[in-house]
């Protein structure tokens, strides 16, 4: 996933804000659009009596639409990097408003009804959201895959994993207030920077809106820059990686019960459902299936406090007590008894080995001496080293706590 360039850590302060409200356009090529959508948002700031700007934040046009925003009075904003998310981090950069609404400039949304979102907004909301499928969907402005397929799909997603409070969260006209925004530190480039907004709202818990929207077809005669499958994917892996609880934890604890429950029950012996055997086959399978569990926790674990300390996720004070209280000498201690007690069931293994001379074994007894010691030998190797890694990534914030 490619992503924007991360802002300084120490940025000068910017001057205050010279007006209200600053209303973003992304632009790629919207000629027959663009100069609708310029005069509708004029009309809306008057009708409001809102002092505002107007930025059209142009991602490489090349019929003319820089030329149309700034004869129309609007502030046009120069984005050399291609992409969607790229031009609104650029355009609402260089907002100087208060509250920023953002919407599309095919005239798929008409700007005359934005009054809504700038009334959430003075009601102190950090982010309000447009919801077509509440507003109203005309004939021909959307396609039947996203519209009973893409969007509902994508919404119940982000529900689950981030408890985001929406029901369309990928309509593009929505406002938020410019320091909210900053807070997030939006880095996605593409399409997905619609659903990292919302994600990162919701994970930092802060006030979101809806207010219904009305959905147009577009006025362009060209095809629309949205690909169903690559942006839909997109938004797709950009919410599993962002969610290391469902892309690694939630499957690591299954597979790491699900093997440990079988193991044990196999290690007593054989066992048989019906026509089925279960042996050592089953039990080898089993053993696996709790290595690569627990090693999908682990990653899940290496996931969140990365993310956290890079500023894609808040801070979680569960894992600021697992710093506190859980600190490399334990890890190093657990892994260390898993370890011998791995070594200790070799050496029972072996033993067994010996007693008959060091000749051939019955593998379906041998074996559940083996692969348990196994286990616990891999997994006391995979504790410690993982403990280094950790207290590594945790190493600023076991400083700050100390």
């Amino acid at each position: 996933m490619s992503v924007a360039e991360r802002p300084r850590k120490h940025a000068e302060r910017e001057p205050e804000t010279a007006v209200e409200l600053s209303i973003v356009m992304p632009c790629l090529n919207e000629v027959e659009t663009l100069a609708a959508c310029i005069r509708k948002a004029r009309e809306a700031i008057a009708n409001e009596g809102v002092e505002a700007e107007i930025i059209v934040a142009d991602n490489g046009s090349t019929d003319g639409s820089p030329m149309i925003a700034a004869q129309l009075g609007a502030r046009v904003v120069s984005v050399h990097r291609r992409g969607y998310g790229s031009a609104l981090i650029a355009g609402i950069g260089a907002a100087r408003g208060r509250f920023v609404i953002m919407g599309d400039a095919d005239d798929s949304y008409d700007f005359t009804a934005i009054g809504p979102l700038i009334e959430k907004l003075r009601e102190g909301y950090d982010l309000v959201m447009g919801n077509r499928f509440a507003g109203g969907i005309e004939p021909g402005a959307m396609v039947w895959s996203h519209r009973w397929v893409g969007n509902p799909a994508l919404t119940f997603i982000s529900r689950i994993f981030f408890h985001t409070p929406v029901g369309d969260m990928h309509c593009g006209l929505r406002g938020f207030r410019k320091d909210a925004f900053d807070q997030l530190r939006l880095r996605a480039t593409g399409m997905e920077f619609a659903s990292e907004m919302v994600i990162k709202a919701s994970l930092r818990r802060m006030k979101i809106a809806e207010v219904p929207v009305t959905l147009s077809p577009d006025g362009r005669s060209r095809p629309p820059h949205l690909r169903t499958w690559r942006d839909g994917w997109r938004h797709l892996r950009f919410m599993l990686l962002f969610s290391p609880r469902w892309l690694f934890l939630y499957p690591g604890l299954a597979l790491f019960v699900a093997g440990g429950a079988a193991g044990a029950v196999l290690e007593t012996g054989p066992k048989h459902i019906g026509a089925v055997n279960f042996d050592i086959h089953t039990l080898l399978l089993a053993a696996f299936a709790c290595l690569i569990g627990y090693q999908l926790i682990v990653f899940a674990v290496f996931t969140k406090v990365f993310a956290m300390e890079q500023g894609f996720h808040p801070p979680n004070p569960g894992y600021r007590a697992l710093f506190r209280y859980v600190q490399l000498e334990t890890g190093l201690a657990v892994g260390a008894l898993l370890f011998l007690l791995g070594v200790a069931g070799t050496v029972v293994a072996v033993l067994s080995w010996g007693a008959v001379g060091f000749g051939n074994l019955d593998p379906r007894l041998t074996m559940r001496e083996v692969i348990p010691a196994a286990v616990l030998l891999t997994l006391g190797v995979q504790t410690i080293f993982a403990s280094f890694f950790l207290s590594i990534l945790g190493m600023d914030d076991a400083d700050r706590v100390a």
